[in-house]
C-alpha cells in the first residue's frame, strides 16, 4: 500500500541520494590521493635538488687541490736556522742574541702566551713559547697604522694559533713571525701575510707542533 505522506522520498530519490553520497566520498578520496601525489612529487624534487647540490659541492671542492705549504714562496722571507728552544727564567735579548726584531724563536719562558688578539705589547719570552707550539705572531707598529688598519688586521687573521699584538719600533709597519721564519710587510693589505699564515701556522716544523695555544697566560689588553 503506497504512503499518503507527500514528503516521503521515493525509491528513485533515495537511490539518487545514495549515489550522490558515494560520488562525494569518491571525489574526496580522489582529491586526497591527488594531494598526496603532489606532496610526494614536490618532496622528491626537493630531495633531488639537494642531492645534486651536494654532488656539485663535492665535485667543486674535490677539483680544487689544497696548496702544499711547502710550495708557497714568500718574497723577502727571512729564516733563522738552528734556533735554540730552552726554557729560561730570565729575560732574553733576541736582537743581540739572534738578530731578531721582533723575535721568531729562541730561548723563552716556560709559560706561553695564550693565542689571541691583544691591544697592548706582550712579553717576548711568553710569545716566543707560543711560536714553539706552532702559532704565528703578527706584530704591528702602533705609530704606523690607523685604528681602521688595526681593525682590518684583527678581521683578517684566523681565530686559532695566532697572536696579534702591537710592537713599537718595528722595522716595518707589520711583521709576521713563526718559529725560525719572519717577513716584514708593507702594510695590512700586503698579500704575503696570508701566504705566511698559510705556510707556517701549525707547521709541523715547529719544535712542539700541536701543543696547546691556550690554558697558560693571558697578557694585558686581551681583546679576543
Amino acid at each position: 500500500m503506497a504512503s499518503n505522506n507527500p514528503s516521503s522520498p521515493t525509491v528513485k530519490e533515495q537511490r539518487e541520494a545514495k549515489r550522490a553520497e558515494k560520488v562525494a566520498v569518491l571525489k574526496k578520496q580522489q582529491a586526497k590521493e591527488k594531494r598526496n601525489r603532489t606532496i610526494g612529487i614536490v618532496a622528491g624534487a626537493l630531495g633531488a635538488v639537494a642531492v645534486i647540490a651536494l654532488v656539485i659541492s663535492f665535485v667543486v671542492s674535490s677539483a680544487v687541490p689544497k696548496v702544499d705549504p711547502a710550495d708557497i714562496s714568500i718574497s723577502g722571507l727571512e729564516t733563522f736556522d738552528d734556533v735554540p728552544a730552552v726554557h729560561v727564567a730570565t729575560a732574553v735579548d733576541y736582537e743581540a742574541d739572534y738578530g731578531m726584531n721582533p723575535p721568531a724563536g729562541g730561548n723563552h719562558n716556560q709559560a706561553w702566551l695564550n693565542c689571541g688578539v691583544y691591544s697592548e705589547p706582550q712579553q717576548n719570552e711568553n710569545a716566543v713559547h707560543a711560536l714553539e707550539h706552532g702559532a704565528v705572531w703578527v706584530t704591528y707598529d702602533p705609530d704606523a697604522l690607523s685604528d681602521d688598519e688595526v681593525e682590518t688586521l684583527r678581521d683578517s687573521i684566523p681565530s686559532t694559533y695566532m697572536l696579534l699584538t702591537p710592537y713599537p719600533d718595528l722595522p716595518a709597519p707589520v711583521v709576521a713571525s713563526a718559529w725560525g721564519s719572519q717577513v716584514q710587510l708593507d702594510g695590512v693589505d700586503d698579500p704575503r701575510l696570508t701566504d705566511f699564515i698559510e705556510k707556517f701556522r701549525q707547521s709541523p716544523d715547529a719544535p712542539e707542533p700541536g701543543a696547546a695555544c691556550t690554558g697558560a697566560i693571558d697578557g694585558p689588553g686581551r681583546v679576543s
